[in-house]
């Protein structure tokens, strides 16, 4: 029995308005429940960034109130940002075992991370976490252990699906428990969230079981080498290849660190099963044949085309790309890199090779389409809705799919990050909002990046620097300079009167100030900034980041 819950709040601090970075905040009076903790791979605009992850301000001021962390699968989008959230608050982490075991390696890569409090979970546990119960369904996806999450209240359950789809033949043959999830409709359920990422596509996503047989069908085919380019955390597919590898003689030769990584965590937690010497090393790879070999890879960052497009322009150190290579490619194109992925497929044809991609139904979602959403509203029959893990028109998409399913208009909670939506006797509105947005990681650098310098990273890919170096005496008089060096604006030798036009405007820039009695360095050089900037833009319509370096003489 839960006990009486007065308030809840439902808040996301990713997830919604984008993909990935998914992390769900759900207050019951004064606990709060996380659900899952995901990153997001950095935009075009996002220059040098590595990875980004939600801004979780809010939970690390309101860290004693925080009972636990629940992940609902082992995916990066979903659990890439708990190392840095474990590394701020003491909390249980709960999963399934492969979910933390994946966990656990990037609490492992992560420097200064604490090794994070695990407790394992599976679709047949009831746990507390504070004073709520929680229990959970199997759902089916492209990687083993997915959960859907009930958090059970006073008020009726909150019942969040995680990522999923309704397989009638999944690889693992565990289908997603409708029994249970058509079981919590009948009791009445408070709010669902649901995943969003398909819900624009009509009809059902494609089978896994027809996936294998395609696979299954090139390898047979292949005249020589195969090469299959996956996501690193997809982990049925890699089963299905390794089994397709298996049954046709090949040996498989993973490449990248991060596809040999999850092999490894995956096979050692038993949701991987091979041979044990289906697997080789690549500096064995010249022992055996072309048509003996399976190339298993993936990109930096999971992304699965980028060591594809070094393997085509032959820069790749370990493969290189042959005429009688077939390829295939078992990845949907993440949304805004379709071009770097056109690109990428021109590459691989240019170097001769025979490339299998999307058209040829080598790839199925791990996301469930319109008519799967729609039997998974009409099993729930939930009171309120809140669509997640999309962009907002996937999220509009989806409450006009619950709309159909006779879930009322003013129910249906389409958020921006850090909105709330606020529960009160059975009852749901929308109420404040709390802290969210972006943390960029940069190297070693958490947060250090932000929106002056992702400007300033901008304006030099886009204009370059002019640095104006001078040498200054006490009474500021100009004594050396200025010297000025371009990088990225124009070449020097083949603008020499532009160069010199700009050194006598700071030269009388210079003089202007010490005229006005402008004393302060910092002045000074805000001044030349702006009589530069301008004398630039009117001659080259360019705005290059303009860089004056004073020097004293002493």
């Amino acid at each position: 029995m839960s006990k009486q819950t007065e308030k809840i709040r439902i808040a996301a601090l990713g997830g919604i308005g984008e993909i990935g970075k998914n992390m769900y905040v759900v207050e019951l009076d004064e606990e709060i429940i996380v659900i899952d903790g995901g990153l997001m791979f950095p935009e075009d605009d996002m220059l040098g960034v590595d990875l980004v992850i939600p801004d979780f301000s809010f939970l690390t001021e309101n860290k004693d109130r925080v009972k636990g962390i629940v992940l609902s699968h082992g995916h990066e989008d979903h659990i890439g940002a708990i190392p840095y959230l474990v590394k701020e608050l003491n909390v249980p982490v709960y999963g399934t075992r492969l979910t933390l075991a994946f966990v656990k390696q990037l609490c492992k890569d992560l420097k200064g991370c604490p090794e994070p409090d695990t407790k394992e979970i599976h679709a047949e546990s009831k746990i507390r976490v504070g004073n709520t119960p929680l229990t959970f369904f199997h759902v089916t996806h492209s990687i083993p252990g997915a959960l859907g999450i009930c958090i059970h209240t006073s008020q009726g359950p909150i019942v969040y699906t995680g990522d999923f789809k309704l397989d009638p033949t999944p690889v693992d043959g565990r289908e997603t428990e409708i029994g249970k999830l058509a079981a919590l409709g009948e009791k009445g359920v408070l709010c669902l969230m649901s995943d969003s990422m398909n819900a624009e596509k009509p009809g059902v996503s494609l089978s896994e079981t027809k996936v294998s047989q395609r696979l299954n069908d090139a390898f047979y085919e292949a005249p020589g080498r195969m090469i299959i380019a996956a996501f690193s955390t997809n982990i049925d597919r890699i089963q299905q290849a390794l089994d397709a590898a298996d049954r046709t003689g090949r040996k498989v030769v993973p490449v990248g660190s991060t596809m040999k990584q999850v092999i490894d965590v995956a096979s050692k937690e038993d949701y991987l099963t091979f041979p044990p010497d289906l697997i080789i090393d690549p500096d064995d790879a010249g022992n055996y044949a072309d048509d003996k070999l399976v190339i298993l890879t993936t990109g930096s960052k999971s992304e699965p085309l980028s060591a594809l497009s070094q393997m085509a322009q032959k820069t790749h150190k370990q493969i290189k790309i042959k005429d009688s290579d077939r390829v295939i490619i078992s990845a949907a194109p993440s949304p805004g890199n379709e071009k770097s992925i056109s690109r990428t497929i021109d590459l691989l044809h240019r170097s001769g090779a025979d490339v299998v991609y999307g058209k040829d139904s080598v790839h199925a979602s791990g996301h469930g389409y319109q008519e799967e959403l729609k039997l998974m509203l009409n099993l729930i029959k939930p009171r309120h809705f809140i669509p997640v893990h999309g962009e907002f028109r996937m999220q509009y998409a989806h409450g006009m799919l619950a709309k159909s399913c006779k879930v009322e208009q003013e129910n249906i909670f389409l958020l921006e990050k850090g909105e709330c939506v606020e529960f009160e006797k059975r009852q749901g509105k929308k109420s404040g909002k709390i802290p969210a947005g972006n943390v960029l990681i940069d190297g070693l650098g958490v947060g250090d990046v932000g929106n002056i310098v992702l400007r300033d990273r901008r304006l030099l890919s886009k204009d370059g620097i002019l640095v104006v170096v001078i040498t200054l005496n006490k009474s500021n008089e100009c004594i050396a300079g200025p010297n000025i060096i371009s990088r990225g604006f124009v070449y020097v030798r083949e603008s020499e009167d532009l160069i010199k036009e700009a050194e006598s405007l700071v030269t009388k820039t210079i003089a202007h100030c010490s005229e006005q009695r402008i004393m302060e360095w910092s002045q000074i050089k805000s001044s030349i900034r702006d009589a530069l900037g301008k004398f630039l833009f009117d001659k080259t319509k360019r705005r290059p980041m303009v860089m004056p370096i004073i020097m004293d003489s002493k």
